[in-house]
């Protein structure tokens, strides 16, 4: 009776100091002290938002104390040496050069998605331009909003300067009184989670998907930037088939494996990660990450199913990977198991892993496939 009951005391202690929120979508906004966005004030009536641009290169967006609610779908050790703001500077990273776009009127459509802190719309910039509208709740302003707003800092500092066709596009931000909205470009079909829940995902698609989400892998750890939540959820997709990283809540610039913080979902979290006090951790953590990610999409069910997330965690801290059915393709199984190896040293980088032959074949592009359909036809 003793052990159930120091048992029970241990699991309840951790879900104290753990939060576990749910699947949502996670988007960004210009951080303060940033040059080349525009300040602005918006007026709300009804669905019909107003912008007004108060100064055309102003380089802070104020919210004071106002803590900015999150949805990503993490699970994370609060009040760590990871949370303070000095973390949010990244490095080695040079300013974009496309030019923003400036949202100066917008109205809000159809719900796309509702977090566990704010809904997702489509909508429509007042030049014609479609855009996916993140609306979040500027009312929170307990320890856990103060907690959120730094990652969200975190998050804009790093997109804000990113430029890849493989990393989501932002677009500008705007608040009012209650909310902040934040622009990004409108990805059509949601999130790969979405996607795999409506089809069953063949080998060559996944192959697709897993080639470019390399491709803004390689562009982050170019730049020594560790995401640390890569999973089907946080990456978007497309009509056209293209798919971008998305939901930099919890991403960290970092040179060294300094990292000693326990963040990010835990079914995707590398060993390393959930014992990050004894060594820290680095890029290779978001490569067991994408293994878990290329799982997902092959059998539509999250690593380590069925076991709930606080065992799935016990597992991987005793560095268990996920297991890897035989029935998948040879190169399949091969790529998931490289990216799932314990040791974080013995697994490729994302540059090594954009040559391995699961993801090096040729791919058809629909206008190849029209194309010889044509040639056939004639």
């Amino acid at each position: 009776m003793r052990v159930y009951l120091i048992a029970g005391f241990l699991i309840l202690l951790l879900i104290d100091v753990c939060i576990c929120g749910c699947q949502g979508f996670e988007y960004l906004w210009p951080v303060t002290g940033k040059p080349g966005f525009a300040r602005k004030r918006v007026v709300r009536e009804a669905n019909k938002v107003k912008v007004e641009v108060k100064q055309d290169r102003g380089v802070w967006l104020w919210f004071g104390e106002t803590a900015v609610p999150s949805s990503s779908c993490s699970f994370f050790i609060i009040n760590d040496e990871d949370s303070s703001s000095t973390t949010t500077t990244p490095t080695n990273i040079s300013p974009g050069r496309t030019s923003r776009r400036i949202i100066t009127d917008f109205d809000k459509g159809q719900l796309l998605g509702r977090g566990s802190f704010g809904s997702v719309y489509e909508g429509i910039a007042d030049d014609g331009f479609f855009i996916a509208i993140k609306e979040v709740s500027l009312l929170d302003q307990g320890d856990r909003g103060r907690q959120i707003i730094l990652y969200l800092e975190q998050e804009i500092a790093l997109l804000s300067q990113f430029e890849h066709e493989n990393i989501v596009r932002f677009l500008g931000t705007a608040k009012d009184d209650s909310n902040l909205y934040i622009f990004l470009e409108l990805m059509t079909k949601g999130s790969l989670a979405n996607l795999y829940q409506t089809y069953h995902l063949r080998n060559s698609q996944v192959s697709s998907y897993t080639r470019q989400i390399l491709s803004g892998l390689k562009y982050l750890h170019d730049r020594n930037v560790v995401h640390r939540d890569i999973k089907c959820a946080n990456i978007l997709v497309h009509a056209n088939g293209t798919v971008k990283l998305a939901d930099f809540g919890l991403a960290k610039a970092t040179t060294l494996n300094d990292v000693k913080s326990c963040k990010g979902t835990a079914f995707w979290m590398a060993p390393e990660v959930v014992n990050a006090r004894d060594r820290g951790y680095g890029l290779a953590a978001d490569i067991w990450s994408l293994g878990c990610t290329v799982l997902e999409m092959l059998t539509s069910r999250v690593p380590y199913f069925p076991l709930e997330w606080m065992q799935a965690l016990f597992r991987i801290g005793r560095g268990e990977p996920p297991p890897v059915a035989d029935s998948l393709s040879m190169d399949a199984r091969d790529f998931i198991l490289q990216c799932i190896r314990v040791e974080p040293e013995d697994r490729p980088t994302a540059a090594q892993l954009l040559d391995h032959p699961f993801v090096k074949g040729p791919v058809a592009t629909l206008l190849g496939s029209v194309s010889r359909c044509r040639h056939l036809s004639g």
